[in-house]
């Protein structure tokens, strides 16, 4: 998505192009062939959710054609992981590949070893903190549990991202606010859980025997497999990470 001419342009497919992805279940087998996703179009030609489906579709709130409506499908399946994962902006990581993703990013760390050691933020901390108690939690409740706002700690969306990319967190889905008599309200807001809540401890981690360097190779290598012309630079781009 770039603006062009002061107008928002969304680079996707025509209705009749035979490759176009017709429905998120078609997405999510794309996902675990590639493992990796980026919702919007980056340096890497092809690259993305957009540039793979009808433009005229986004934003439309029907859930049968709108990839705006399929991310939060497929969030809240749990098939694939949904988060900002890509400098900073969202898109999708297989199950398979999450693994190594996780490793590069946190540089072999749990959160835990990375807080001991002097590599996290406070910030992240007191956000991390909270899913000891619960595995999932919205934005707003993720938010006052962990003591941001007016009087309290800053930068909530910030530090919420830095986590997604480290591969600490996920959205797990999207839900609406409810009144106290029980009726949902509002636009959906993000809710957030780890992916060891979603997919255990041991398939998260189960690349902590290799070294962060080559699961980044390794990752290098799955996504030139698909898209040959990406050189590093582009890659290292699309991916949100430098050389």
């Amino acid at each position: 998505m770039a603006v062009e001419n002061g107008e928002w342009v969304l680079h996707g497919m025509d209705w009749e192009d035979p490759d176009r992805i017709r429905s998120w279940q078609e997405l999510i087998l794309w996902i675990d062939e590639i493992g990796f996703l980026p919702l919007f179009k980056n340096d890497v030609e092809g690259f993305s959710v957009e540039e793979h489906t009808v433009g005229l579709c986004w934003w439309t709130g029907d859930p049968a054609q709108d990839p705006w409506e399929w991310r939060r499908l497929i969030a809240h399946s749990g098939q694939v992981a949904y988060g900002k994962f890509f400098g900073k902006k969202a898109g999708f990581l297989s199950k398979a590949w999450f693994p190594h993703f996780a490793n590069w990013r946190r540089d072999g760390y749990d959160f835990d070893s990375r807080w001991d050691e002097g590599l996290a933020s406070t910030r992240q901390k007191k956000i991390m903190d909270q899913f000891a108690a619960k595995e999932e939690l919205s934005s707003f409740e993720l938010r006052a549990l962990a003591g941001f706002g007016k009087e309290g700690e800053k930068n909530f969306e910030g530090t919420v991202t830095d986590l997604q990319m480290s591969g600490y967190l996920l959205i797990r889905d999207f839900r609406r606010r409810r009144n106290k008599r029980g009726q949902p309200y509002g636009w959906p807001v993000s809710v957030y859980a780890t992916p060891e809540a979603l997919w255990g401890y041991a398939q998260t981690s189960s690349a902590y025997a290799t070294d962060p360097a080559r699961s980044k190779e390794l990752i290098f290598q799955q996504i030139s497999r698909h898209f040959p012309a990406a050189d590093e630079q582009s890659l290292c781009a699309a991916l949100g990470q430098s050389r």
